[in-house]
């Protein structure tokens, strides 16, 4: 879907450069994609992914941190 018309940029593409790049922020997704630095209008959306792929990373790191435990 697209997230920002100005620049053509897809969601797919805001969490592809999150993970690439280690992105946390729109700050920082809009230096390295341009997302919300023409109109705005799509910042709303965009946060939104953000805050889904952060959501998605915290999951991973969640699971990937959680001792497993060994029957003896």
């Amino acid at each position: 879907m697209f997230v920002c018309i100005c620049n053509n940029v897809t969601d797919g593409q805001i969490r592809q450069a999150m993970r690439e790049h280690d992105l946390c922020s729109l700050r920082e997704v809009r230096e390295h994609l341009g997302v919300g630095a023409q109109c705005g209008r799509c910042a709303r959306c965009a946060r939104q992914v953000i805050a889904g792929e952060l959501e998605r990373r915290a999951q991973v790191e969640l699971r990937h941190s959680v001792p497993i435990a060994v029957a003896a």
